[in-house]
């Protein structure tokens, strides 16, 4: 999750005008973001063994949640323009929102190795 996020504002911050761009609608990585949530959320919430696939599933899941999370401050706060989201406050509230996912993760973590 944390690798998606920096990954991410690294690669848009060299360049903020790469739209991604389908029939005419630009399509923020919020919700590219949901896709992965929901490819990658679904399979951990109805398997519950172990196994490779289910850790690609995880993988994706938190790039899917870093992408989503990245974008959240930046459309509430932003007017959601290329130029907007280079502001200290985009950058500020992506940091706040994956870190406190992060801190939730291990938090999780933590209770799940409790009761092992």
């Amino acid at each position: 999750m944390i690798a998606t996020f920096v990954i991410t504002r690294i690669l848009l911050h060299r360049s903020p005008d790469s739209d991604f761009d389908v029939l005419g609608y630009n399509i923020h990585h919020l919700f590219t973001g949901l896709l992965m949530i929901v490819a990658g959320g679904l399979p951990l919430a109805l398997f519950p063994q172990r196994s490779r696939a289910l850790d690609l599933a995880a993988a994706t899941f938190g790039g899917g949640l870093a992408l989503a999370l990245d974008e959240w401050v930046y459309l509430i706060v932003t007017d959601g323009t290329n130029a907007s989201y280079i502001l200290p406050v985009s950058l500020k509230g992506g940091i706040v929102m994956v870190s406190l996912a992060a801190v939730y993760v291990a938090m999780l973590y933590m209770i799940g190795t409790r009761r092992r």
